[in-house]
């Protein structure tokens, strides 16, 4: 949900998830989530004289934070890729946060993502050229030794033709394996990319973990609902792009589901009517991979009863003559 108001540029803040840092662990519920942050002090005990097993005394320490990635552009959807802490206000709950921990400009993350193609009957009509934009795509992204990516086609089963790997040739070729026909099962590829994929991924470092969908979003096979699939992605810490392929021009009820699954976890849903267009939506997703701010921040009178919160991001007072503020009504579970 978006409330604009009419000054001179845009701060468009879309949340999606970070990762925790190293020696964290973090679990997630909902758009946005709380981190539930535990620091491990291991204690090792040696009885000196009776030999006596070894025991390991574990305390924990919960501590409540919650990470945030989002991204700011222009009135011309332009990214602002310049900006301070100071230039942002942080709501949790509707209330200002106890305490930022972090702020940081995350202009070039490393990137995990799963590109899935829909291979079914519905969409063979500009087939050829969208695997020809997706390869090319992937030719522009994927930075071997850093990101890494891999291919699915999907209609009534899902089928990996490339799995994760930083090699761009092997990538191009797993594209061009993919070929089918038959139902559309969008909803389970989702959630087993996800599940199999992306929310068993660990690192020691920050990342970005996306989907980047090609399909009409009709869903007439699958086991798993959307909001099913919306939830594990929104676990794994990903975020859904989807690109269009009808070229019908009418709103159809796919473009709603497309629309859903991109607005819940962050990402963006495109609608190309020219095939040209869909080269230009695939850059416009790299261009915002690549163009993100991350804050970690501490929120106040933080009670873990299982509810709901938002979190709103706006332009500080001294810029408000400047910027239209987008605030973004995302929300985290409180567990």
């Amino acid at each position: 949900m978006t409330k604009q108001y009419k000054f001179g540029w845009a701060l468009a803040a879309v949340l999606a998830f970070s990762v925790a840092a190293l020696g964290q662990s973090t679990s997630y519920v909902g758009t946005t989530s709380v981190a539930e942050n535990s620091v491990y002090a291991t204690a090792l005990l040696v009885p000196a004289t009776d030999g006596a097993e070894e025991s390991i005394l574990t305390i924990h320490k919960r501590v409540d934070e919650v990470n945030v990635l989002f991204i700011a552009t222009d009135r011309h959807g332009k990214f602002v890729r310049n900006l301070n802490q100071n230039d942002f206000n942080f709501f949790d709950d509707h209330k200002p946060v106890q305490s930022i921990l972090n702020f940081r400009r995350e202009t070039d993350l490393p990137i995990q993502m799963g590109l899935l193609v829909d291979v079914s009957g519905s969409v063979q009509g500009r087939f050829a050229f969208e695997k020809e934009a997706a390869t090319g795509f992937l030719q522009h992204i994927i930075r071997p030794g850093y990101d890494k990516a891999f291919v699915v086609g999907f209609n009534k089963q899902s089928k990996l033709t490339q799995d994760f790997t930083d090699n761009v040739p092997a990538l191009s070729a797993g594209v061009q394996r993919l070929n089918g026909g038959g139902g559309t099962a969008l909803y389970d590829a989702i959630y087993k990319a996800c599940k199999e994929k992306l929310l068993s991924e660990a690192s020691d470092h920050p990342i970005r973990k996306a989907i980047v969908i090609l399909s009409d979003g009709e869903d007439n096979q699958s086991e798993h609902s959307r909001a099913q699939a919306i939830e594990i992605a929104q676990r794994a810490e990903v975020l859904i792009y989807a690109i269009s392929t009808d070229d019908s021009g009418l709103i159809l009820r796919g473009d709603k589901v497309l629309e859903d699954l991109a607005s819940a976890t962050g990402g963006r849903a495109f609608f190309p009517f020219k095939m040209k267009d869909i080269t230009h939506s695939f850059a416009a997703i790299e261009d915002e991979l690549r163009s993100q701010y991350a804050v970690s921040y501490k929120p106040s009178d933080f009670d873990a009863d299982g509810r709901y919160r938002s979190i709103e991001i706006t332009a500080a007072l001294s810029l408000l003559a400047v910027f239209v503020v987008i605030a973004v009504s995302a929300a985290f579970y409180s567990d």
